[in-house]
């Protein structure tokens, strides 16, 4: 990969990141009600309202509130939240580190579970094993996040039942094994839809790597079963897993959304719900922003892990 793709790439994802703050701003600039109003209650007085929009500079035209927003943003400056009277950076900054707790939790089990699950698919093929995994794909991507977390809660969390709590979070700074088992449910619901994706993209292209001319001729070389899967088989199979994983990113910051809210994890999910409802402009315009530059960095991340892992594989 060279230097003058990466630059590249970085350039057009600032031009990206600079469209989404418009099409942000845009959007949360024709929402109904007024910010104001909505601060103060409805039974607020004219003038009450009018100093407040000044203060917010809601009175300004709208490009003039676009360009000192983005001149805040310059800064490391997103505002402050309407509703909860603190500033946008810590209020995200606090969700984005659980988000990201309960995403790389939920993204760690799939790697670990769903390449040998792959592997172990395309070596038994046509098998019981094979049509097992299979089905247990097919399911993972059929059911929708709330079903999923629904048969969890019941079989799983239930009172006196399930050995898993139902919902909340526990920092693992605090308490390691109450962080471990809060996690485990949202990671699993999260999860199971990436789970299967990868797993049969893994199964997918070991089964052709297999069939290849050039694991015949390792075999025929007299290499050991395990040496041919290890050193020629599984490396070329990785590649097109790394890109499902990050074509499921889009997936995993929507579903985050449904997740959170269900198991009442506070990260950006359950933030940005609540600023949709109170109409807080400032959070919503942050965590869109957050979420459009996580889904343009996390792709270049894995443009990068596939050159490394493929060697085949040149971006000019």
């Amino acid at each position: 990969m060279s230097r003058g793709y990466l630059i590249r790439r970085l350039l057009a994802i600032i031009l990206v990141l600079a469209i989404v703050t418009l099409a942000v701003f845009a959007i949360t600039t024709i929402l109904p009600g007024n910010a104001a109003i909505m601060i103060l209650g409805e039974y607020a007085t004219p003038d009450a309202v009018a100093a407040l929009e000044r203060q917010l500079h809601l009175d300004q035209p709208w490009y003039m509130q676009y360009l000192s927003w983005v001149a805040g943003i310059l800064h490391g400056d997103f505002g402050t939240s309407l509703r909860l009277s603190q500033p946008v950076t810590q209020v995200v900054g606090e969700a984005f580190l659980n988000s990201a707790m309960l995403a790389l939790t939920a993204l760690a089990a799939v790697i670990i579970v769903a390449i040998p699950l792959g592997v172990l698919a395309a070596l038994k093929r046509g098998t019981v094993i094979d049509l097992a995994i299979g089905l247990f794909s097919y399911l993972g991507t059929a059911l929708p996040e709330f079903v999923t977390a629904t048969l969890l809660l019941v079989f799983l969390a239930a009172p006196n039942v399930g050995p898993f709590p139902a919902g909340g979070f526990v920092a693992p700074w605090e308490d390691l094994a109450g962080f471990a088992a809060h996690v485990i449910l949202p990671a699993a619901t999260l999860g199971l839809i990436l789970l299967a994706h990868v797993s049969r993209q893994v199964r997918s292209e070991m089964s052709e790597v297999l069939a290849s001319d050039y694991v015949r001729a390792a075999r025929l070389k007299g290499l050991s079963e395990r040496r041919v899967i290890w050193r020629h088989t599984l490396p070329n199979s990785l590649a097109p897993a790394v890109a499902v994983i990050s074509l499921d990113i889009g997936y995993l910051l929507g579903g985050i959304i449904v997740v959170e809210e269900i198991f009442a994890w506070p990260g950006l999910g359950r933030v940005l719900m609540y600023a949709l409802e109170n109409r807080d402009l400032p959070v919503i315009q942050a965590v869109t922003l957050l979420l459009a530059a996580i889904y343009a960095l996390s792709n270049l991340v894995s443009d990068i892990i596939i050159a490394k892992l493929d060697p085949r594989v040149r971006y000019a």
